[in-house]
Formats: structure tokens, C-alpha cells, sequence
């Protein structure tokens, strides 16, 4: 899959936003990619998926053991990914603010773990998810996402692979064009706004 054609999907989903978002960082952007409202249709969940999938296989990196994701955003796609690569797919989720495996999940001591996102921005919550994984005995092997926007080939000393580079501009409040224009902001994804 082409970058042109995920865009594509994502775009006909209507998963890729235009407005004044407020993100997770804080930070304001004119752009906001929901991957949620793609990855609601099973269909191009598992076309996404599938071509992260292909993609980490074709660019020679180890096969790994199973698919480790943050919840809530890397939850389907992760799924989508272990689907393809044919191996277990488990997601962490915070338990007194800290990334967990709970619900039965487990982790062999040495086995190979991918960690997949549905999009990287400062990376945080999937740099908790691999202190998690090595907590548990795993090994971190890589980063897979559908969007990258961090414009970084690594995430802390992980290859990171996407099937989308996204360069979105971002703003402190201060200085954000929108908010001197008096846009509304809007305040998408699942995570708070720091304090």
C-alpha cells in the first residue's frame, strides 16, 4: 500500500480533520488524522493493518513473537497487525497512570515484541507501553503506526515505520494563528490535555 492510497482510505472514511485542534501535547494543530473513524470499518482496519503487516516483513526486520499496542488508540490496528503477521496481538492500558499488561495478557521472557500505534506524534504512550513489554520480560524490536507524525526513523532506539508521514504544523497557544483569529478549539482523541 502506497502513501497515496492510505491517505486515500483514510480520507474517504472522513478520518482526516480540517479545524482548530487542541492536541494531547497541548499543542494546536489545523489538522487532526482520527484514526478511530477509519479503523471503525472492519474492512479498512484489516487493509491498514495487513499493509503494516507486509511492510515490516518486506523491510527485513525480525519477525516478531506478538503485537503489543497502547490502548485505546493502538488497540485495532495492533490487532490488525497480529492478524497479519499471524501472531498474538495484546494491548497495555494505564492502571494508576502507568502502562499495564493486565486481563491475562502475557509475555514469554526473550520474546520479540512489535509494538504497533495508530499515530505516532510525541510517541509517549508508546514509549510507556515498551517500558511495559520490557518489564514483562519482552524485547522491543520496533515501532509500527499508520501516521507518523514525530518527522523521526526512530522512537527512542526503535525503527519506526509507518504507511503515512504526516507534516502538520503545531502551535503553542500562545502563538497559535487560530486562536488570534478567536477559533473555537476542539479537543479530539482519548487522552487529557496535560495541566
Amino acid at each position: 500500500m502506497t502513501e497515496q492510497q492510505a491517505l486515500a482510505l483514510m480520507g474517504e472514511a472522513g478520518a482526516l480533520l480540517y479545524g482548530h485542534f487542541r492536541l494531547s501535547s497541548g499543542l494546536h494543530s489545523q489538522r487532526y488524522l482520527q484514526c478511530a473513524v477509519a479503523l471503525q470499518h472492519p474492512a479498512i482496519a484489516e487493509q491498514l493493518g495487513g499493509a503494516l503487516a507486509a511492510k515490516w516483513s518486506m523491510e527485513g526486520h525480525p519477525p516478531p513473537d506478538l503485537v503489543v499496542s497502547p490502548a485505546l488508540g493502538g488497540l485495532i490496528i495492533g490487532h490488525e497487525v497480529g492478524r497479519g503477521l499471524g501472531v498474538r496481538a495484546c494491548f497495555t492500558e494505564r492502571v494508576e497512570g502507568d502502562m499495564t499488561l493486565r486481563r491475562g495478557f502475557y509475555i514469554e521472557p526473550g520474546e520479540g515484541v512489535l509494538l504497533v500505534e495508530d499515530v505516532i506524534t510525541t510517541g509517549r504512550s508508546t514509549q510507556e507501553t515498551a517500558t511495559a513489554v520490557r518489564q514483562a520480560g519482552g524485547i522491543p524490536l520496533g515501532v509500527a503506526c499508520i501516521a507518523n507524525r514525530s518527522g523521526k526513523p526512530h522512537l527512542e532506539d526503535l525503527p519506526l515505520l509507518s504507511l503515512v508521514q504526516l507534516d502538520i504544523p503545531t502551535f503553542e497557544p500562545s502563538a497559535c494563528p487560530l486562536c488570534a483569529a478567536g477559533e473555537e478549539v476542539i479537543k479530539p482523541g482519548s487522552r487529557p490535555v496535560p495541566s
